[in-house]
């Protein structure tokens, strides 16, 4: 299940649904996502789906981590970047090996301890953790040059657009309800231009903490 021939054939499939990023394809092949999932799900840690992962989350599917990675690195600025639903930590994971600096924030506390104990597995100690409500960001960290979401609102928060660097930061995350959109906003001064790139279905993004007090945890 773990081999390379495995992770080379989730390699191969990314390819023929146009991802291209030699950089995306190589943390593919490093992050061993048959730990994001349960035992019992193990063996369907390199199929192409969405797996969930309890608390009514999913781990996303391959191509859709993948293309939001490749949106994160065409952007103009991707350094510091703020992710919003640790989830598994799988996409978290991803975008440390790409990035200088990985701020995420994540609502259900018993997601984010998993977290945390994968990310440290993997010795990706340039991530750092909050539990808190999604929608509020982490403006104490920002401006950030990316911020990136894994469950959709309805819109763009506005709270997560003030958060952008002024100079091209890019919000990129699904937008909508019914019809949702994998969707960019890049700021430049107080302007903001927005446009789709594809159909998506995520979970919804949800106010509050589902358990515990807000809290920062460091690798």
């Amino acid at each position: 299940m773990t081999s390379q021939r495995t992770r080379q054939r989730l390699i191969e499939r990314l390819f023929a649904k146009g991802i291209r990023d030699p950089r995306v394809m190589e943390c593919f092949m490093k992050v061993p996502r048959h730990i994001f999932v349960d035992e019992a799900l193990g063996h369907k840690a390199y199929e192409d789906i969405a797996v969930p992962i309890g608390y009514g989350q999913t781990l996303s599917q391959p191509y859709i981590v993948a293309r939001m990675s490749e949106l994160v690195l065409a952007a103009p600025h991707h350094e510091r970047i703020l992710e919003i639903g640790t989830g598994s930590g799988f996409q978290t994971s991803v975008l440390a090996h790409l990035v200088d600096e990985i701020y995420s924030v994540e609502r259900i506390k018993p997601l984010q301890l998993k977290a945390r104990e994968r990310l440290r597995l993997q010795k990706l100690y340039n991530v750092r953790l909050k539990l808190d409500d999604g929608f509020l960001g982490w403006p104490d960290a920002g401006p950030f040059d990316v911020i990136i979401g894994t469950a959709a609102p309805d819109s763009p928060p506005q709270s997560l657009l003030d958060q952008l660097v002024p100079d091209g930061g890019q919000l990129i995350l699904p937008v909508g309800a019914a019809e949702q959109y994998l969707t960019v906003v890049e700021r430049q001064g107080d302007e903001f231009t927005e446009r789709r790139i594809e159909p998506v279905h995520f979970v919804p993004m949800l106010a509050g903490i589902q358990t515990g007090e807000t809290d920062t945890l460091r690798l």
